[in-house]
């Protein structure tokens, strides 16, 4: 096994790890997000009632920075896979159009969280 196969092969298995590890917090965080949404119905409160609650909150702030950060490293590896086996893109090319999308993701997402939480 060459260096560059074995440097290859390294990063790989580290993405491989990466997203699993990043599935089971999504996971996770998915739950309790739809937990909180049915809570939150049933309980009769509004969107208005909700946000009001949300303000403020860095509680609720740091739960979806973490759901946020999930995506975040878990999306790109899964797009970078998928561009690699179905598209003629070379291996580098692939995974910086993963990364940006990834960098894409985690401003929005994080701009959209800290939407909710100021006040």
């Amino acid at each position: 096994m060459t260096e560059s196969t074995l440097s290859l092969a390294i990063a790989q298995a580290r993405r491989w790890y990466w997203q699993r590890i990043s599935a089971m917090v999504l996971a996770i965080c998915a739950l309790i997000h739809l937990a909180g949404m049915i809570w939150a119905v049933r309980g009769g409160l509004s969107a208005a009632e909700i946000l009001g609650r949300t303000q403020g909150n860095w509680g609720f702030a740091s739960f979806y920075a973490l759901f946020v950060l999930a995506c975040a490293i878990h999306v790109p590896i899964g797009l970078h896979n998928v561009l690699t086996e179905w598209t003629a893109l070379s291996e580098q090319t692939s995974l910086r159009l993963s990364r940006l999308f990834g960098l894409f993701l985690l401003f929005f997402g994080l701009r959209a969280v800290f939407a909710v939480v100021a006040p």
